[in-house]
Order: C-alpha cells, then sequence, then structure tokens
C-alpha cells in the first residue's frame, strides 16, 4: 500500500481490548487515499466482536455502517434509505427502490474523501436478494470507470465463511475488487487471560477450557462473573455455564444451529460428542458413531468448512488428518453439558457438577492444555526450543500431535505435541516430541517414555537425530526432570512459560 499521506490512523478506541493489528489494518485500508472504489471482505466466527470492531470503526472515521437484519427486501431497503438520510443530515433525493439504488448511494459516499462504508451481515441481505453480488459487481466496476470515481472503501462483513469464501473467492468477479481480506480470530490463551483478568495461569487455562477466548462471553453471557479465584472455579462453573437460567448455557446449541442445516444437526451433534471424547481421525469418529464414514465425513467437512472443526495433518503419519473443536465452549458442551442436559433442569448444578467434574479434568481439560501447548508451540516458543543441542538452523514449520499403530502391541506411538521443521535444506525434520500432561506432577518417568518414543520412530525409519524431548506439564515437574533439564536432555514447559515465557 502507498504513503497514506497526511491522513492520521485513528487511535483505537479504549473500548476494544487488544484487536490491534487489525484496527491497524482496517484503518489502513479505509483511509487509502487512491482513487476509486475498494473492496474489503472480513470474516470472523460468532461472538468475536467483528460487527463492534467495525461499527467502531466507521463512526470514528465519520463513516457508514450498516447491518442486514432477518426482515424483507423492502424493511431493509427503507431502513437503509432512513440510516442514509440521518448519515448525510438530510433527506436522500432518492429513495433507494432497489439494491441497484442502495449500493449507488452507498458508493457515493465517498466522493470527496476515502470512507469507510460498511456492510455487515452480508450472508442474510444475498439469501434474501441474490442478485446482490452481481448489482454489487457491476457498480463497482462502473464505479472505477467513472470520470471521478468515488473513494469507498467499502467493507462487506459476515459469520458464515463458506457463503462468504463463495462471494468473494475464486471465481467469484467480485475477487477482483477485494483489496483486503480480515479474519477476526478468537483471542488467544494469552489474550484471555488478560482480557478475563485472571493471574493465575492454572486458573486461566481451567477458564479457558470453558471459554476459550470468545470475547463476548465475558460480558452479556455470564454478566460479568469472573472466578475470584482456583477455589471459587467450581462455583463460577455451577453459576454460569451449568446454569440453566444465563445464556451461555445454550449457547453452545445456538452455535451449532448457526453453523449447520436442521437435516444434519443430530449427525454434527453426535460428530462433536465423538471428537469431544478424544475420537479425532475420520475413521475413529465413524467406528465410535457406527455409521458410515461418507456420512461422517460429510458431517466433518460441513463441520470444518463452517468454522467449527479445524482439521490438521498426523505429524506422524503423511496424508493422515485429525480433528479438534475449534470453540472450547463446545467441547466442553459436548463432553460435559450434554449429557446430562435435561438433568440440569431438575438438579442443582453443583450435584452434576460434582458427578462430572472428574471427567472434566481428567479429560477434557487434559485434551485442551495439549491444545495450548501446540498452540504455544506454533506461535510462542522460541527458535532454539527445539531441536537436538547440536540443532541451531533449525526453523518451525509444522506443529500436531501423532499416533501410529505398532504390530503386536496394545498401545502404539503417540506424540502429544509434536514438531517439525526444516534444517538446512531439509524440510520436515523432525525437531521435538512431546507429552502433556494436565494433572499429577511429571517425572523422569514422562521422559523414559518420549526416549522409547523416539527409539521405536528410529527403528521405522525416521530420522530422529535432531530431535528432542520436550515435557508439557500443568501441575509441575519432580526434582529429577529438572535435573535433567540442567543436563540438556529435556525441555520442560510449565504454566508459568506458556503464559509468559519463550
Amino acid at each position: 500500500m502507498p504513503s497514506l499521506g497526511a491522513a492520521a490512523r485513528p487511535a483505537r478506541p479504549e473500548k476494544i481490548f487488544d484487536r490491534e493489528s487489525e484496527w491497524a489494518a482496517l484503518a489502513d485500508f479505509a483511509r487509502d487515499p487512491r482513487p476509486g472504489p475498494a473492496l474489503g471482505v472480513v470474516t470472523g466466527r460468532p461472538r468475536q466482536g467483528t460487527s463492534f470492531l467495525l461499527e467502531s470503526l466507521a463512526k470514528s472515521m465519520g463513516g457508514f455502517y450498516f447491518c442486514g437484519q432477518d426482515e424483507s427486501v423492502a424493511q431493509t431497503l427503507q431502513r437503509l434509505g432512513d440510516q442514509l438520510d440521518r448519515h448525510m443530515g438530510k433527506s436522500a433525493t432518492r429513495d433507494p427502490h432497489s439494491w441497484k439504488d442502495a449500493v449507488e448511494a452507498l458508493l457515493a459516499l465517498g466522493e470527496d474523501r476515502p470512507m469507510p462504508v460498511v456492510v455487515d451481515g452480508v450472508p442474510g441481505l444475498v439469501e434474501q436478494s441474490p442478485s446482490l453480488p452481481a448489482v454489487l459487481h457491476r457498480a463497482l466496476r462502473d464505479a472505477e470507470e467513472s470520470p471521478r470515481p468515488p473513494r469507498t472503501r467499502l467493507f462487506l462483513c459476515g459469520n458464515s465463511t463458506p457463503v462468504m469464501r463463495r462471494l468473494f473467492g475464486a471465481p467469484s468477479p467480485l475477487r477482483d475488487h477485494v483489496r483486503l481480506e480480515l479474519v477476526v480470530p478468537s483471542l488467544d490463551f494469552r489474550q484471555a487471560a488478560r482480557f478475563w483478568g485472571i493471574d493465575d495461569p492454572r486458573l486461566a487455562m481451567l477458564v479457558h477450557a470453558v471459554v476459550g477466548g470468545t470475547p463476548a462471553y465475558r460480558g452479556d453471557f455470564v454478566c460479568g462473573d469472573v472466578p475470584a479465584g482456583l477455589d471459587d472455579f467450581d462455583d463460577w462453573v455451577c453459576r454460569t455455564v451449568l446454569n440453566p437460567r444465563r445464556p451461555l448455557f445454550r449457547e453452545a446449541g445456538h452455535l451449532v444451529e448457526e453453523a449447520t442445516d436442521h437435516r444434519e444437526r443430530a449427525l454434527c451433534h453426535s460428530v462433536l460428542t465423538a471428537i469431544a471424547s478424544g475420537h479425532v481421525t475420520a475413521g475413529d469418529v465413524a467406528d465410535h458413531l457406527e455409521r458410515p464414514l461418507t456420512d461422517v465425513s460429510h458431517a466433518l467437512a460441513a463441520l470444518r468448512d463452517h468454522g467449527v472443526l479445524e482439521e490438521s495433518r498426523d505429524i506422524l503419519r503423511a496424508g493422515a488428518g485429525r480433528f479438534r473443536i475449534v470453540e472450547p465452549l463446545l467441547a466442553f458442551d459436548h463432553a460435559i453439558v450434554r449429557p446430562h442436559d435435561s438433568v440440569l433442569e431438575r438438579e442443582p448444578a453443583a450435584t452434576v457438577w460434582q458427578r462430572v467434574r472428574g471427567t472434566f479434568h481428567s479429560e477434557t481439560a487434559a485434551r485442551h492444555f495439549a491444545d495450548v501447548c501446540r498452540e504455544w508451540a506454533e506461535r510462542f516458543a522460541a527458535a532454539p526450543t527445539f531441536g537436538a543441542p547440536t540443532t541451531s538452523d533449525a526453523v518451525v514449520t509444522a506443529v500436531s500431535s501423532g499416533s501410529l499403530p505398532v504390530p503386536g502391541r496394545s498401545t502404539g506411538i503417540e506424540v502429544d505435541v509434536g514438531v517439525r521443521g526444516r534444517v538446512g535444506n531439509r524440510p520436515g525434520v523432525l525437531l521435538s516430541v512431546g507429552t502433556a500432561r494436565w494433572n499429577g506432577v511429571m517425572g523422569l518417568e514422562h521422559l523414559e517414555r518420549l526416549h522409547h518414543v523416539l527409539s521405536d520412530l528410529s527403528e521405522r525409519g525416521e530420522d530422529v537425530s535432531h530431535a528432542g524431548p520436550v515435557c508439557y506439564g500443568g501441575a509441575g515437574f519432580s526434582a529429577g526432570l529438572h535435573q535433567a533439564e540442567l543436563r540438556g536432555r529435556v525441555v520442560l514447559v510449565g504454566l508459568e512459560r506458556l503464559y509468559q515465557g519463550e
């Protein structure tokens, strides 16, 4: 992008937590002084604050914000015309009787200066008016070719990833007009701890295992209720996510409804329950549900396309995929809440929680801890962390879990956090095998297990000469492990390092 000239980037409003890079990208695009209209596509999963971010941007720059609703086309156009009148401080010269009129009026807002114009809820608007993408394409093309092209920066926003991809990805003609593509993500586990104001890393991890990094869940969904400490966590769970009177209790169901067709919803819930209980490959899910692999694969693809699931490559088996639930609240709901949904309407939440608390800590929180360890390895670990002591030029390129069956043994090779990278000119070199334990102090037996893993992999032809063992512990490490770390035999990653270190 060329120099933005004298137009200063507007300050990010204090009410917006973090989002510094997203704000900078949006604001710089909005104030780009080049002639001609430009299209920005902004997406994000529900409840991430995407609309709030764009509305704040429009307000801070004197722009225009409009959000589609579930109403008729005539009502939408009437409401849009009314908002345009208020924005311009006068009666519009012509009410928009069609989307052609409306889009021309929106593009005209940038006649005198770069102007951010936000149209939110685009998937719903396109469902109302299927011709809207073609109208946008013609209007943008005509505006670009006009003698005095407007400098409207048109932001189109929507939560439905598949719809937005279809509208603005190749081979859509609108693709040629796109100058900005931005996905507003959930807060990562470190940001989430700061957002919730939690300093204790174990408490922060527990809360993140329930509500993840979705900003909206701290506000209206729990009415600002933050656990006062580790001793308050159990009570907090009971008064928030297990409380049928709080919106958070039914939020997971709403998320699945928004992402799936009603005809496949039951299967999608079953698939999510299977993944939440540890069945992470398509074959495992199909076997667990006793359903045809074709049906399960279709549900997995739909959930992945809507951003509910994320698929990663098995770190040990080329071509094998492993699924995880992106939103921790969905994993918590399908592992803990849904099996006791009807009971929670009749029995006190504390009674039900005592029944499932052990499962949460030993399974749900433990799996979530491993997810966070993988995120740390990929995003926050320092470059020298992985690889044998003799490996100095390694670059991390892939982080995932992995498993390999071993003939004649009931248990195969399992790696919770595997790291591959490039060493010199060699890509895909194994740099690290790690085991993650949420509960219980880790000891030398965990290190010995990792040495056995490396030995097994070596026997199967894997080059492990650059690979080092890593122990990820949520409850600390034994004195023997600390001594082994001092001797360079293992890397230890505890909660403090996860949240504050490299």
